[in-house]
């Protein structure tokens, strides 16, 4: 159970034990006060006043669990957004240099362990075969021009994967057709060939 959560359950505790003891405090309060002008109202409204202050307070507890959660939600998107630019910007360093050297295999090494830590399990499964068809053209010096398409198709492929974990719950909502778009992603890669 969570600090906030812990807090709630208290104010709700707090909440209960005030309303039943006010209610009996009440019975009593009017029995005694009914000769005093206005002293019941006055009890009343002392009464509402804390029970508004103790619910205000589990309000302001549950929207601050909210906004800490979208916050680390959105830094995890962030942070995933960014190793997923860095393993393209290294995907594209190595095509336009048409050479793999050990520096390169090592940034491409390192980037897998970070996949690991914030990837989807389909970003994972596509970038295996992703990295598959990398090792095979890796195993020679010169990456020539089908090495490259092969490459490319293979990015558009995990480019797909990458977008549906990054934004796919948006285009579900705005209800992209999703086979649609694989195509057109793959479209375009295959149009610059």
């Amino acid at each position: 159970m969570s600090k906030l959560q812990r807090e709630n359950l208290i104010y709700m505790l707090l909440s209960i034990v005030l309303v039943i003891g006010g209610y009996i405090f009440m019975r009593y309060a009017y029995r005694i006060a009914e000769e005093v002008p206005f002293s019941q109202e006055i009890l009343l409204i002392a009464l509402g006043t804390i029970v508004t202050i103790l619910i205000t307070a589990m309000l302001l507890n549950k929207q601050t669990e909210v906004e800490l959660k979208k916050e680390e939600n959105i830094k995890f998107t962030e942070l995933k957004t960014d190793i997923y630019l860095q393993l393209i910007e290294n995907i594209e360093k190595i095509i336009l240099d048409k050479s793999i050297d050990e520096k390169d295999r090592i940034k491409l090494r390192i980037l897998t362990h970070k996949l690991a830590i914030v990837a989807s399990p389909d970003v994972l499964t596509q970038y295996e075969h992703f990295v598959d068809e990398f090792s095979k053209i890796a195993s020679s010096e010169a990456i020539n021009n089908a090495d490259i398409n092969t490459l490319m198709d293979e990015l558009a492929e995990l480019s797909i994967y990458i977008r549906q974990d990054l934004v796919g719950d948006l285009d579900i909502r705005h209800g992209t057709d999703l086979v649609q778009l694989k195509k057109q992603i793959i479209n375009n890669s295959d149009a610059l060939n």
